[in-house]
């Protein structure tokens, strides 16, 4: 899960970009040792990268031209005999095959006979390639890791015995301290790099449902004060599945967040639709007491119990069942439900009704609304 999240394996990960293979080995041997400094890295070691053997062509270019030949005619002409080159295309039967140029193999073996190769000059006659160019043999990266256009090499680590974010603060602020070469640097990345853009995200998310959840609740109950009272009093009907989630597990997981949503929609749902229901008995009375909450409530009991009854038995067979494999998120999802069901409910037919009284007074007094209490 860590991988699909952050794109690496450990828990910290320091990526160095930059063109030049060599500086780039030096500056990832060097953050290394910076973060084998730190407390709480485990292990920190360079993303290994394989090598291969490949034939190294330099040309000298005094030598060449003598010959008449320029680097370009070298280099063409020694990938037409090693590697091969096409020059053109053939089709056949709907069919394109490639036309490809290449030496013969008895002569790709052995490094002496590249450098015996015979390059056609200007002139027509030949001239050796170990003449006009000095061959050898050198290791290169099999892959070529590259990101936004640049060369990137990883320095990896793990974390043990100290909280993520601090290292990860830590191997920032030291990281940063450190001198790069222009046009290289290097990025921490990891778990605690993608939490923060991630609660960043959902920061901005949640402001914005904030504002559409009370112009929603103000379009339904037709008051700023009523929409802010039930906004307050859905997360109360919800800390029912808190405890539970923690007495379930200890933990808040996805399925513990999925079963409080359900606990807040379910509490948002039963608010509405009580307060709209003290509100038409308003309206059919012309006036309000509060014998009118009791009476409210009682018609609604009903509706409330069997709606939490009917969710509770819904999800108890998960709750029942236990964390096995298959239910990694319905069990504490269930858990968080079963828990929240009970203050939803308690909140909607004590709490929000107790409080009721004193919202819609206000409710009234704001908008000249007769308002009556009895004895």
């Amino acid at each position: 899960m860590r991988e699909s999240l952050t794109g690496e394996d450990e828990a910290i990960s320091v990526r160095i970009f930059g063109e030049d293979l060599g500086i780039l080995r030096a500056k990832a041997e060097e953050i290394r040792q910076t973060l084998a400094k730190i407390p709480g890295i485990k292990r920190p070691q360079v993303e290994p990268q394989a090598e291969q053997q490949a034939i190294d062509v330099e040309v000298d270019l005094e030598k060449a031209r003598v010959y008449g030949l320029k680097p370009g005619d070298i280099r063409r002409a020694t990938s037409a005999l090693v590697g091969g080159i096409t020059v053109g295309s053939l089709f056949q039967e709907q069919k394109v095959f490639d036309v490809v140029i290449w030496g013969r193999p008895d002569i790709r073996k052995d490094i002496n006979d590249v450098r015996n190769l015979l390059i056609d000059t200007e002139s027509g006659a030949q001239v050796r390639l170990g003449d006009v160019a000095r061959v050898g043999i050198a290791a290169t990266p099999s892959v070529i890791h590259r990101q936004n256009a640049s060369r990137r090499i990883d320095v990896e680590a793990e974390v043990s015995g100290r909280s993520l974010g601090a290292v990860t603060e830590e191997a920032s602020r030291r990281i940063s301290e450190g001198a790069f070469p222009f046009e290289y640097h290097a990025e921490v990345l990891g778990e605690h790099v993608e939490r923060q853009a991630a609660w960043g995200s959902l920061y901005s998310y949640l402001v914005a449902a904030v504002i559409a959840i009370i112009l929603l609740l103000h379009a339904a109950l037709g008051s700023w004060r009523l929409a802010g009272f039930v906004f307050v009093a859905a997360p109360v009907a919800a800390l029912g599945g808190f405890v539970s989630a923690y007495l379930g597990g200890g933990v808040l997981s996805l399925g513990s967040f999925l079963g409080l949503v359900a606990v807040l929609g379910l509490a948002v749902r039963n608010g509405i639709m009580l307060i709209r229901h003290f509100q038409d008995l308003e309206q059919q009375e012309a006036a309000y007491d509060s014998s009118l909450v009791l009476r409210g409530t009682g018609e609604r009991l009903p509706a409330v119990v069997a709606s939490a009854i009917t969710v509770g038995l819904i999800v108890l067979p998960f709750a029942w069942i236990g964390n096995v494999a298959g239910l990694e998120i319905l069990h504490p999802a269930a858990v968080a439900i079963l828990g929240g069901l009970v203050t939803s409910t308690i909140l909607t037919l004590f709490v929000m009704p107790a409080l009721y009284p004193r919202f819609a007074a206000k409710v009234a007094a704001e908008t000249g609304v007769l308002v009556q209490e009895a004895g």
